[in-house]
This record gives C-alpha cells, structure tokens and sequence, in this order.
C-alpha cells in the first residue's frame, strides 16, 4: 500500500491552490443565478398595486429565467420591516427587495434606523403611481383656485386626508400648502376606502390618491379630479391637468418602486437582475397589465435609480425638516 507524508510545504501548497480557485468558484456561482428559488420582499401586505405589480413581475422573472421566484409580504413600520429584512440578507442574490418611496423618507422622519442606507444597493427603478388631486363633487369649490381661496378663507386652512404621516400623498399635499400660502392639516387614514367615506361625507376638503381605486367614484360623477401631481399630464387620465400647469410647479410627487438587493451582492448578479427588469418592463403586455393597476413602466438602471433616490430623498428630507414632521 501507498503511504503519503504530508509535509508543510505541500499542506501550504494546497491551502494557496484551493485559495486561486475560490474566486472561480465564486463567479461560477454568479454565473449560476438564479439556481434556486428566489425571495421577493414587498414592504406591503397583499392586494395593493405594490404587491400586485410584483406578483407579475415576479411570474415574467420565472417564465424566462426558469427559477422560481415567490413573493413574500412583509407590511409594516412605513415599510421598514422589509427593508431592515433584505439589508440584512446574505448578498447572493436570493433575498431582493421591491422597494417603495417611504424608503427615501423613512430616516427624516424616524431617525436612526435599524438598517443604513450603505447596506442596500439599488438594482433597477420600475413604475411610478401617480397621485391625482381629488374632491368631492358636493365640495363647495370645484377648481383648485377655488380649494386654495376656501382654505384660505378658514382659520384653520384646509384638510387633507392621506395614508399616513409620511406617505406620498401627505408630502405633496405639505408642498401645496406651503407653494399656495395655505394652512393644512394632515388627516392619516387607513387605506383609500377611509379616506374616501370622509371625503365623500365633507369631513375633509381633498386628497391625493393613485388613480384605481379612485375611478369608480371619479366615472360616478361622486368625486371631481382637479389635477395630477406630476411634471407631464398622466396617460392614465390625460384631461387631468398636471398642477404645475397650475402655477404649482414644486408640487410633484409619485409613488413608485424599484428593486434593491444587498450591498455585498454581487455587480454580476445585479447586472443580471437588471437586464431581467428591463426585459420585462419592455414587453407590451406586461405594460398594459400594470397601467390596467394604475402604474406607469419608469425603468431605469441601477445606476439612474440609486440617482433617482438621492433626489427624492434630498427633495423630501428638507420638506420634512421645514414642516417639523415627525413619523408616527
């Protein structure tokens, strides 16, 4: 029989071998992805345009990436729950976030976090949900000049109902007060259908909303659009005149997403998922599965939307910081 004398030389000798072919090892693996099933974290619960945009996208991703990827919800906290869930998931591209707006907001308004913004990078923007200034048709003013001289014309300025402190639609109603001159007051509701109910009831003066669950009530004649708050009139509802033409040329703000992954993963995999997100936003069905949910295709490079971040949050962090807001 054989015997085999280990000696330093040779146990070093292997150690500096296996060493060189990690890196290998390594880029095979990237090459590898997606070899297993992959998680999709959404910051909301079931149902929203959030949640319902990434299911189809999610099942594209599958479809011709031959992997399965799942979505799994995790509401919550303004959304901090599931970002704090994926900045601290192994970068290997298996745990990837779709994150939402109050991820720019979300240290302004809270402090110190329990994730910083380092520990994620941003892979690919998505869509943008546009929010629509609406009223009720029983409102006592039917123009925005006509909102902003009522509230200007009580004491207490005007109402404005949103989804919570923080959100989209109370950022951009804070922007209108402040460019009109207009004392306003925040009114957090859970969900549109609250909202909607004090809307309709004349407990509060307007609120800006994504265009679905609004439409029903809009093509009743029960609710009145007075704009859109965005820099170009909407495709989703084009006669609503943005409110820069207005004379509000501050007062744009959108919900939107995009997909954000881990700091340590790595650029090949994220290259890789950003081509995937790309392909899929260019497909014509996709897009009319997403307008049909009141989303416009915004896709952008990892690159253009870790630029795009850096603007809303700068954009929103000196807003809070004026107003004093503070996140509940």
């Amino acid at each position: 029989m054989t015997s085999f004398k280990v000696t330093r030389r040779t146990l070093l000798g292997t150690i500096a071998g296996g060493l060189v072919a990690c890196p290998g090892l390594t880029a095979h693996a990237e090459d590898a992805w997606p070899s297993r099933l992959v998680r999709l974290i959404s910051p909301y619960g079931p149902g929203g345009s959030n949640d319902i945009s990434l299911r189809l996208l999610a099942e594209e991703f599958g479809r011709n990436l031959r992997q399965q990827f799942i979505v799994e919800n995790k509401p919550g906290a303004g959304t901090r729950i599931a970002n704090d869930t994926v900045a601290h998931a192994p970068g290997d591209g298996y745990t990837l976030l779709y994150v939402a707006a109050p991820y720019a907001t979300a240290e302004a308004l809270f402090g110190k976090l329990t994730y910083e913004r380092k520990d994620l990078q941003p892979v690919a923007m998505a869509v943008i949900a546009p929010l629509f200034l609406i009223i009720s048709a029983d409102a006592p003013f039917k123009t925005l000049p006509e909102l902003i001289a009522y509230g200007k014309s009580k004491p207490d300025g005007l109402t404005f109902a949103s989804p919570g402190a923080g959100s989209q639609p109370h950022l951009a109603g804070e922007l209108l007060f402040r460019d009109a001159g207009v004392k306003g007051l925040n009114i957090p509701f859970r969900g549109d259908a609250a909202s909607y109910t004090e809307l309709l009831a004349g407990r509060v003066d307007a609120t800006l909303t994504a265009l679905p669950t609004a439409l029903p009530y809009i093509q009743s004649g029960k609710f009145i659009v007075l704009g859109v708050a965005s820099p170009e009139r909407s495709a989703l509802y084009p006669q609503a005149p943005t409110l820069r033409e207005q004379g509000f040329p501050n007062v744009a703000a959108a919900g939107w997403y995009g997909f954000m992954a881990p700091s340590t993963t790595p650029r090949a995999i994220v290259d890789k998922l950003q081509a995937e997100v790309l392909r899929a936003l260019a497909e014509p069905t996709i897009k009319d599965k997403l307008t049909a949910q009141g989303l416009e295709v915004r896709a952008g490079t990892a690159a253009q939307f870790g630029q795009f971040i850096d603007n809303e949050t700068s954009k929103w962090t000196a807003l809070i910081r004026e107003a004093g807001l503070k996140g509940e």
